[in-house]
């Protein structure tokens, strides 16, 4: 854009977009992405100045392919998070924004632990769902979930009072724990992040047992709990 400075020396203003699709396991196509119902991108603390309704630099985007266009001169690490149908969880997918190339692509893959039927069946559009996939979207037996409760019992974790001083420590204290969660985390484990809302999801039963004792010192240490 030789036409609109940057202000910055040495930084020409650009036009960007980037757009989000599915890739065909069978034969590589470009697909839709319709498993997600949207995209929120984090973009740099700078966009935010510019946008004069919400103050922050946050695009939400509900319609495939979710794409969105800017103007900018710098590069950055862009997170987007997308959130799939049918309950599937939040992905967060990291970004690097660069001018190295014209156009350019990155490829990103993203697990879904037991997606619900819909979503399985958007999967399936895509490509093979893995090994044990016919199964999957099939909720554990209650007997199975009472009995991870009683292994977390007898470890010495009581996961009742965990949830409660969860919610007892401050705004910063939280902060952390989430991204103890982050760092931690497993295959199994089952989060949700509301960016709009600005609420965090964890089921506490899906988290791996040391991120359990984990937790449960990190609130003894700042709650004498």
């Amino acid at each position: 854009m030789p036409d609109k400075p940057s202000g910055v020396e040495g930084f020409p203003m650009r036009s960007w977009k980037i757009s989000l699709v599915l890739l065909n396991e069978n034969d590589g196509s470009e697909m839709p992405a319709t498993i997600f119902e949207k995209a929120t991108y984090k973009l740099h603390p700078t966009f935010g100045d510019r946008n004069r309704l919400t103050r922050t630099a946050l695009q939400v985007i509900k319609k495939p392919p979710f794409k969105i266009s800017e103007e900018g001169w710098g590069e950055f690490d862009m997170r987007i998070i997308v959130s799939a149908i049918d309950k599937g969880g939040d992905h967060e997918l990291s970004h690097d924004l660069n001018f190295q190339q014209e156009r350019y692509e990155a490829e990103h893959k993203i697990t879904f632990k037991n997606p619900k039927p819909n979503l399985l069946e958007k999967l399936k559009e895509s490509g093979p769902v893995g090994a044990g996939g016919e199964e999957n979207g099939v909720k554990p037996k209650r007997g199975d979930e009472s009995a991870k409760k009683r292994k977390r019992s007898e470890k010495g974790v009581d996961m009742e009072k965990l949830a409660e001083s969860l919610q007892r420590l401050g705004e910063e204290d939280l902060l952390q724990v989430v991204e103890m969660v982050h760092n931690n985390k497993t295959a199994d484990t089952y989060t949700k992040n509301d960016v709009e809302q600005g609420e965090f999801h964890v089921d506490l039963y899906t988290l791996p047992d040391s991120l359990v004792r984990m937790l449960w010192d990190y609130c003894v240490e700042k709650l004498g709990t």
